[in-house]
């Protein structure tokens, strides 16, 4: 049993979400899957550790190291060519005001009616650009998790700050 990208979404939303009385059903209808895809989810991460079935929670110590050190090598970055999206990585807060990059596109999800101009990035997985439109706090830790797996030594070692930060809460 491997872990896919949508479980890490759906462990962060839950870890970020605060509330104990999620359903499959509401999962899914605020990630954009299927109720199926988020309890297959569930016991990937339940199998992987990183999530505590008795609680109903992620484990976050484990996600966190996880996410920190094993991510960018389980879910590679694929980037793709010059497009329209929704900014991720460095140029989303708070990183984008930690660093400044001149003449450089930024990286973005593809999507037709984003607001930048940039290079594509492939999100974790297919709707999470919608997912991120929804809840501001979840589309922060999946730009930072984007710096994690695509940025550069900076940007990695802020993104991390940044996420302990966030995760541990």
């Amino acid at each position: 049993m491997f872990l896919k990208p949508q479980d890490i979404v759906i462990l962060l939303k839950i870890t970020l979400g605060g509330a104990k009385d999620w359903t499959y059903g509401s999962l899914a209808h605020d990630l954009g899957m299927s109720a199926s895809e988020v309890h297959a989810a569930i016991r990937r991460a339940e199998h992987a550790k990183l999530f505590d079935a008795n609680t109903r929670r992620p484990i976050r110590a484990a996600l966190l190291e996880f996410i920190i050190h094993g991510l960018k090598y389980a879910f590679a970055p694929e980037w793709g060519g010059v497009t329209r999206g929704i900014p991720t990585s460095y140029a989303v807060p708070p990183l984008s005001n930690e660093l400044v990059f001149d003449k450089e596109l930024p990286p973005v999800w593809p999507a037709a009616d984003g607001t930048a101009r940039g290079e594509s990035l492939k999100p974790l997985y297919k709707s999470v650009p919608d997912a991120a439109r929804k809840d501001e706090k979840l589309y922060e830790c999946l730009a930072l998790i984007d710096a994690l797996r695509a940025g550069r030594a900076r940007e990695r070692q802020l993104a991390a700050t940044h996420l302990r930060e966030r995760l541990s809460r």
